[in-house]
């Protein structure tokens, strides 16, 4: 089978693939032909090495000091190749998708996961490139809109970065728990923020927005509490989707300033979590928006647009059809 692997920390060109065997089945597992992986904001930070200031030495501590020691690709769709012993809560052939994590591993032919792990039965509903979409935006909003934010029906949001993976998926989960949605986004993009929800856009090359918010959802990092204080309602929240490390020791320290909350963190990747999410899209209120789709070969190029921080949607690399 064809995988990708890390030979360093840089640029996409670090990126290689190698042949390697099938992997083997322990009991309990399974074997799942990929047929489609996201290639992520994440996974161009782990190639990179290029995280929120402050958090470099962390990340190569946990990470690989000289190179990334983990694999890429960390979401995944695909169908069941295999069973090991015991394992009885899927078929050959069914359709599915979920999380390796931060072990990754998904960027190849063939991955093996645990059965009772982050795996759920991929709907009828869903693409196997949207299916690999599904998570890593969509788990990231609905905790931190839900969870952190505990967002409530008639709330103004305003979502800075709104048509990325994590922006595209919380202007739709915000919009089905009855918030009023401001999207910040470049003038190209307003028209799909409309379409997920949105009541209002602002071009971020315009300037400051203006109005005030309960919730503002900062998937970029370009807002923090010096610009967002001005805009927060009483009791308005300010979620840090992407924080450096002295923002991260800010907000333990010091959570509520002049009467409003400040919250970082990571969003749970929880088997409970994945199927929150899944009944949302039964229920038509979210489904993640595609953006680019390549070929697996076109790996290095995925990784290209995804340290861009600009594309709309959900990038999508394909293995097989």
């Amino acid at each position: 089978m064809k995988t990708a692997c890390y030979t360093a920390y840089g640029g996409p060109e670090t990126i290689a693939f190698a042949d390697a065997p099938p992997p083997r089945l322990a009991a309990g597992e399974v074997l799942i032909r990929v047929h489609a992986a996201p290639v992520t904001a994440g996974d161009a930070r782990m190639r990179s090495g290029q995280v929120p200031r402050g958090f470099g030495v962390i990340f190569r501590l946990v990470i690989g000091w000289n190179r990334p020691r983990i694999a890429p690709g960390w979401a995944f769709s695909g169908e069941v190749a295999g069973l090991g012993a015991g394992v009885t809560s899927l078929a050959i052939g069914q359709r599915v998708f979920g999380l390796k994590g931060i072990k990754g591993g998904t960027h190849a032919d063939y991955l093996v996961i645990g059965a009772d792990r982050a795996i759920l039965p991929l709907p009828d509903s869903l693409s196997h490139e949207e299916g690999a979409a599904f998570f890593f935006g969509g788990l990231t909003a609905l905790q931190f809109l839900t969870v952190k934010a505990g967002l409530r029906p008639g709330e103004r949001v305003l979502i800075n970065g709104a048509t990325g993976a994590v922006g595209s998926a919380a202007v739709q989960i915000a919009a089905h728990l009855g918030a009023k949605v401001t999207a910040v986004a470049s003038s190209a993009n307003h028209a799909l923020a409309l379409r997920l929800g949105a009541t209002a856009v602002h071009d971020y090359r315009d300037g400051p927005v203006s109005g005030t918010f309960d919730v503002i959802l900062d998937v970029i990092g370009t807002c923090g509490w010096t610009r967002a204080r001005g805009l927060l309602a009483s009791g308005g929240r300010l979620c840090l989707i992407t924080a450096d490390l002295a923002q991260t020791l800010g907000v333990a320290l010091r959570p509520r300033r002049q009467g409003r909350r400040i919250i970082a963190g990571t969003s749970n990747e929880a088997r409970s979590a994945m199927e929150h999410l899944l009944r949302l899209h039964h229920q038509g209120s979210y489904t993640p928006v595609l953006g680019e789709v390549l070929p697996f070969d076109q790996l290095q190029q995925a990784h290209r647009i995804a340290e861009s921080f600009h594309k709309p949607g959900n990038l999508v690399v394909v293995m097989a059809p």
